[in-house]
């Protein structure tokens, strides 16, 4: 550069007048940098983590142990097919109380295969009450009501029935029932039915499954409570001296046994970087940071999502319901909580489920509480938190779940299961272990966490299933 550039070079570019100071451009090269600490999107609330009680599993097994529970065989049947023609998995027929115990799978495909499709519309009615009830109905798809007459003579919805629940099994065993329900279709469903006489058709053939039928008939009723348990002799207002009951609480033989699991990752650093580029931030430490909080997230996905252990999949069928129109109204979860009825604590819900309940409030002019929950203002439903988790899946149908808990061990709740005190811990429950360093130069460290849940009863956890979040009101 000549002197004349120089010189030239020091007058602003707006006009004549020289620069009188340092520029800025020029300052920054001798400042020193503020920098943040590597930001991650993918970092959440995590309430479910912080909310459940996390019970120590020692030997990273925790045994459930349960009062015996009497099997009604009330569960949920699994079809197969297109919409044209959909057939009922025979295997999945053990669901039904009528043939829980039928081992012999020829049986089943005979009987799966006398199935036959019927589609109704909505408001259809497919039966009525004091209908004699001739044959067994499979929920393929849709929702139906259960409507039966109130105390003053009005209708009332009894339940709501959907995929994968069945109603009529008493046409079997006792030829002379009738329905106890008008059961009326709340969408545009398809069922699967058998009559009475394709069932005996079958069972004439089978002498396995007409001793079995023959069996359930003859079969004393088994003394249970409201919740299915072994019953207990107690007897009260008595006086003088009568002779008491004697009884004794029995336990399931084979309860259940939750095994620790584990979300585990090598992370490597190159010793170049740890040494030399470790002011002012610890290189390792931030790496550590990063990579427990990616693990911490998928620890949350597996308490949900996880077929063995995840909430979705540990809760009980009669604790399992289907809102009424689709959306996630008021009424839907106050039916929620009735489930849950128990000291519930907590809904967890996707933020977008939360955003579908907020606008049927304000379309029905109601305005959810807010409360103020660990230092943060939430949402609430009757005094109980609504929390927003993203783990919770929504459809490509663009449909999702509520989940209401009781928590904690002293009241029969949901408990997160961990250990504490392994090799090397870093956090409770997580480790760090160093592997070495290879011929590279690569640091390498095992970063491991190991947990589960349980449900402890089946009434401390609900879920309020297929609520529609899609739906926008004009």
């Amino acid at each position: 550069m000549t002197a004349t550039e120089s010189i030239e070079s020091s007058y602003s570019v707006n006009g004549d007048q020289p620069q009188q100071s340092l520029s800025t451009a020029a300052a920054r090269n001798l400042a020193t940098t503020t920098k943040s600490v590597p930001q991650m999107q993918a970092i959440t609330s995590r309430w479910l983590l912080r909310i459940l009680p996390w019970v120590q599993a020692s030997g990273g097994v925790y045994r459930v142990n349960r009062r015996l529970t009497y099997v009604i065989g009330d569960g949920r049947v699994t079809f197969t097919g297109t919409s044209d023609d959909i057939r009922v998995i025979p295997q999945e027929l053990r669901e039904l109380a009528l043939l829980r115990g039928v081992e012999d799978d020829e049986v089943l495909e005979a009987l799966a295969g006398r199935f036959t499709q019927a589609e109704f519309e909505t408001g259809d009615v497919i039966v009525t009450a004091g209908q004699t009830a001739d044959r067994i109905f499979l929920i393929a798809h849709g929702k139906i009501n259960k409507i039966g007459t109130g105390e003053y003579g009005d209708q009332t919805v009894l339940g709501v029935l959907a995929d994968g629940e069945h109603f009529g099994e008493n046409a079997v065993l006792n030829p002379d029932s009738s329905f106890e329900f008008t059961a009326r279709a709340a969408t545009p469903c398809t069922v699967l039915t058998l009559t009475r006489s394709n069932f005996e058709e079958v069972a004439n053939q089978s002498d396995a499954l007409r001793a079995h039928v023959e069996q359930l008939r003859s079969a004393p009723g088994r003394s249970q409570n409201q919740q299915g348990e072994a019953d207990i002799e107690v007897a009260s207002g008595h006086a003088g001296e009568p002779q008491l009951p004697s009884t004794f609480v029995d336990y399931e033989i084979a309860p259940r046994e939750y095994e620790l699991s584990v979300a585990q990752t090598v992370l490597r650093v190159h010793t170049r970087v740890a040494d030399l580029y470790n002011q002012p931030m610890n290189q390792v430490e931030q790496q550590l940071r990063l990579t427990i909080e990616a693990l911490r997230e998928r620890q949350e996905h597996e308490l949900v999502n996880n077929r063995d252990f995840g909430l979705l999949y540990n809760c009980d069928l009669k604790q399992r319901i289907h809102t009424r129109t689709g959306p996630p109204t008021p009424d839907d979860l106050d039916e929620l909580i009735a489930t849950v009825w128990k000291d519930p604590n907590y809904f967890l819900a996707h933020p977008r489920t939360i955003a579908a309940f907020g606008r049927e409030c304000n379309r029905r002019g109601i305005y959810p509480s807010t409360i103020d929950f660990n230092g943060h203002h939430v949402p609430a439903w009757r005094g109980i938190p609504l929390l927003p988790c993203n783990k919770i899946p929504v459809t490509d149908t663009h449909t999702s779940s509520i989940m209401l808990m009781r928590v904690g061990e002293q009241n029969q709740g949901v408990i997160g299961l961990h250990e504490i005190g392994i090799p090397d811990e870093y956090e409770p429950g997580l480790s760090v272990r160093f592997m070495g360093i290879d011929e590279k130069a690569l640091i390498t460290y095992l970063v491991s966490t190991y947990y589960s849940a349980a449900v402890l009863v089946p009434d401390a956890f609900g879920i309020l299933e297929n609520v529609q979040i899609g739906l926008f009101e004009d």
